[in-house]
């Protein structure tokens, strides 16, 4: 079995030095039709794979917004410029990072950091400037529990993928069979493997293993030997696309197999796929988005097809759920925007407050705390090389499988 891992790390170095950049070249002559949004992602590091991702999608979202005139503000076009900033995969430096973009790039409104650990602590800057921020990249309801106003988010809560994956396997196991959980102690990870070991124990399985492991961690052989030695039938991570291969390729070389193994949410890039090779089949997971959806909205892309198409004529590849969440954190931005009329950050965050709107993201409603809570989320399962949704029925392109060698 071949690992193309260093194909996964090599994404660090293509977005290495991008440091500080604009979208739309030129625009800055005309800056009084600009609507400016901040953009800090972890442009290098541990994480660029998956800021690269957000990036792309945040990139595609404006260039369909302008190729359209822009934004409608009161009967005024205005042009979208988004201002990236890397913080490097370090959370402290996103705070600053969220700062800077709004004291001295005077950006209008902002993305969250990437990831549930970064989002919220960046979420205390936009609070305190009272700037609206639609998080693309954080589902832990630890985001969205500090009775913040300015904050939103497009993922549902963990438990809306742990749940259905709990489901599915409940009825493929026998009664009390063991689960093994691993997961990376940073806040998205560890938060939805504390719902799966919630999901599990309710439905009847016994959680053998628990634990977390360290961010940048290189060697899980101890961990991955303590599995093996309770010869789970299910075996649950959760990590970044970095981590999830590296554990991937290391436990084919303990030879650990199962029934079931899931892990969240690198499976749903097309990177994992290609750097696991063989070692992706039957490797199930959730997301909060698939391609094979077929939603029709009234935001600027209009339906699932169209964002598809619209993505893979730009990128020449096929979008996933990293990609789909950044790009519809900017549709819903500007459908507030228009809704308001207005650029006042308040009125805009009212607008978004109030959204009861169809996208080809699905249906988005924003709940008490600001995180989306109208969606459900698709299980999918690598076959053949490809994401194959088992859940739910409406979207269902084959039967969940077993075993993982």
């Amino acid at each position: 079995m071949k690992f193309g891992i260093f194909r996964v790390l090599r994404t660090n170095a293509i977005v290495c030095g991008l440091g500080l950049a604009a979208f739309g070249a030129g625009l800055s002559a005309m800056a009084q039709d600009v609507v400016r949004f901040g953009a800090p992602l972890p442009l290098t590091g541990a994480l660029a794979p998956e800021a690269l991702k957000q990036r792309q999608g945040y990139d595609l979202w404006a260039e369909e917004s302008n190729k359209k005139g822009g934004i409608n503000v009161g009967g005024k076009k205005y042009r979208v410029e988004i201002v990236y900033s890397d913080y490097q995969s370090n959370t402290p430096r996103a705070v600053q990072t969220a700062e800077r973009q709004i004291t001295q790039d005077k950006v209008d409104f902002l993305f969250g950091a990437f990831g549930s650990g970064a989002a919220k602590a960046a979420s205390t800057v936009t609070e305190r400037y009272g700037r609206p921020s639609i998080a693309a990249a954080a589902s832990s309801e630890q985001v969205y529990d500090q009775g913040y106003k300015y904050l939103f988010g497009t993922f549902t809560p963990n438990s809306t993928l742990t749940n259905p994956l709990a489901d599915i396997v409940k009825t493929k196991l026998p009664p009390n069979s063991k689960v093994a959980i691993l997961a990376r102690n940073d806040l998205f990870p560890l938060s939805i493997a504390q719902e799966m070991e919630k999901s599990a124990k309710s439905r009847g399985f016994n959680v053998v293993f628990s634990e977390k492991y360290a961010i940048n961690t290189m060697d899980h052989s101890a961990a991955l030997a303590q599995v093996k030695a309770q010869n789970p039938q299910w075996i649950f991570m959760t990590g970044y696309i970095n981590d999830l291969v590296l554990l991937r390729k290391q436990m084919a070389d303990q030879r650990i197999t199962a029934e079931v193994v899931t892990m969240i949410a690198a499976p749903a890039y097309k990177e994992f796929i290609d750097a696991a090779g063989q070692g992706a089949e039957n490797i199930s997971s959730a997301s909060w988005w698939h391609p094979a959806l077929r939603y029709k909205g009234t935001d600027i892309f209009g339906s699932t097809e169209n964002y598809v198409k619209a993505f893979e004529a730009k990128y020449k590849s096929t979008p996933d759920y990293a990609q789909a969440s950044a790009s519809v954190a900017g549709a819903l931005f500007q459908m507030a925007i228009e809704k308001a009329g207005t650029l006042d950050p308040a009125k805009v965050r009212d607008a978004l407050a109030a959204l009861d709107v169809m996208t080809f993201w699905g249906p988005v409603r924003f709940g008490p705390t600001g995180q989306i809570n109208s969606l459900q989320p698709p299980v999918f399962q690598i076959q053949k090389g490809k994401p194959v949704i088992v859940f739910p029925a409406e979207a269902k392109q084959g039967e969940f499988q077993m075993g993982v060698k």
